[in-house]
C-alpha cells in the first residue's frame, strides 16, 4: 500500500468531494430552461464578462486544450530555467482567484464570490495550511470545468483523457520533466493538488515531487505526505461534466446529476485500487487508471 489506510481513504474522499462539488458547479452553468425549450444544450454565460474559448467543431476541441497544456508546460519550464519563481507565483495566484471566483459564483453573487475567492487565494499563496489547501482544491476544478465542458463533446472528452493519460505516463517514466517543475513549485512554495501530511503542521511545498502520485525519498512518519495532482482531479471532472451535459437532454436535472455521479464513484474506486496496489517511494501516473475508471463509469451510465 502506498499510504496508510487512513491517509488513503482521506485522499480518495477529497478526490470524490472535488468531483461532486465540480458537478454541482457545472450543473449551475447549464441553462436547463432554455435547454428544454431548444432541445439542445445551452450554457449560461460566465460571470465577470469572461468568454469561453470559441471552437467551430467540438470534436477537435481536445486538440486545442492539449496544445494549451503543452504551451503552459513549456512556459513554466522556461520560468524554471531562468529562475523566475515570482512570475509563476503571480500566475498561480491569478489562476486560483479566477477559477474559485467562477466556482463560487454558482452559489453566491459574483461580487461575494470574487471576494471569497480572493481571500482564499491570498491564504493559499501566503499562509498555506492543510485546510486552506484542500478546501480550495475541492472547488478550483469546478470553476475550470465550467470554462471547458461547454466546448467539448463526448468524443473530445474521451480523446482528451486518452491523450492526457499518455502524457502522464511519458512524463513519469520517460521524460520525467515533472520533477523539474515540482522543484520550481517548491521555490515558489505553491502546489496545485490535494495535500495530506502524515504529521502535523503547515504545508511544506518542498516535500512535493511531481503533480499526480509521487515518488518520495525516505522520510520519517511525521515527514511523509500524500498528494494528488490537480490535473488528475480536473480532467476526470471535465469528462464527467461532458457526460452530464449530454444527459440533461434526455433526463430530468436530478436524474441526470445522479446518473453522472456513477463516474466519480467508479473513478474514486480506481484511485483507491491504485493507492492500495502502489508501493511507497515509487512513481505512479494517476491519469491512466483514473481514465479507465471514467470509461467504466460511462459504460455503467449507458446501461442504467
Amino acid at each position: 500500500m502506498k499510504h496508510t489506510l487512513k491517509i488513503t481513504i482521506a485522499l480518495v474522499l477529497f478526490f470524490f468531494m472535488a468531483q461532486f462539488a465540480g458537478l454541482l458547479i457545472i450543473n449551475h452553468y447549464i441553462d436547463h430552461k432554455k435547454t428544454v425549450e431548444t432541445k439542445k444544450i445551452v450554457m449560461k454565460p460566465l460571470p465577470y464578462g469572461l468568454e469561453r474559448p470559441e471552437v467551430e467543431n467540438q470534436s477537435y476541441s481536445f486538440i486545442y486544450i492539449t496544445a494549451a497544456i503543452l504551451i503552459g508546460t513549456i512556459l513554466v519550464l522556461l520560468l524554471a530555467k531562468f529562475n523566475k519563481p515570482m512570475i509563476w507565483k503571480i500566475w498561480f495566484f491569478a489562476t486560483v482567484w479566477l477559477t474559485l471566483s467562477i466556482a463560487f459564483a454558482a452559489f453566491f453573487s459574483s461580487v461575494t464570490a470574487a471576494a471569497i475567492a480572493l481571500f482564499l487565494a491570498i491564504l493559499k499563496i501566503y499562509k498555506p495550511d492543510l485546510i486552506i489547501q484542500n478546501i480550495s482544491e475541492i472547488f478550483i476544478y469546478g470553476g475550470l470545468a465550467a470554462i471547458f465542458v461547454p466546448i467539448l463533446n463526448i468524443f473530445a472528452a474521451f480523446m482528451l483523457l486518452i491523450v492526457i493519460s499518455v502524457y502522464d505516463y511519458l512524463s513519469v517514466y520517460k521524460t520525467r520533466h515533472m520533477i523539474s517543475l515540482a522543484k520550481f513549485q517548491s521555490k515558489a512554495k505553491v502546489f496545485a493538488g490535494l495535500f495530506i501530511p502524515y504529521g502535523k503542521g503547515k504545508i511544506n511545498a518542498k516535500e512535493t515531487i511531481k503533480p499526480g502520485l509521487k515518488k518520495m525519498p525516505k522520510k520519517t512518519e511525521a515527514q511523509r505526505i500524500a498528494v494528488l495532482g490537480g490535473g488528475d482531479i480536473g480532467f476526470a471532472l471535465i469528462f464527467a461534466g461532458v457526460v452530464m451535459k449530454g444527459l440533461m437532454l434526455k433526463e430530468t436535472v436530478l436524474t441526470g446529476f445522479l446518473k453522472t455521479l456513477i463516474i466519480p464513484v467508479i473513478a474514486s474506486l480506481a484511485l483507491l485500487f491504485l493507492l492500495i496496489r502502489g508501493q511507497e517511494n515509487k512513481f505512479y501516473p494517476a491519469m491512466p487508471i483514473l481514465s479507465i475508471g471514467c470509461f467504466l463509469g460511462y459504460l455503467v451510465v449507458l446501461v442504467v
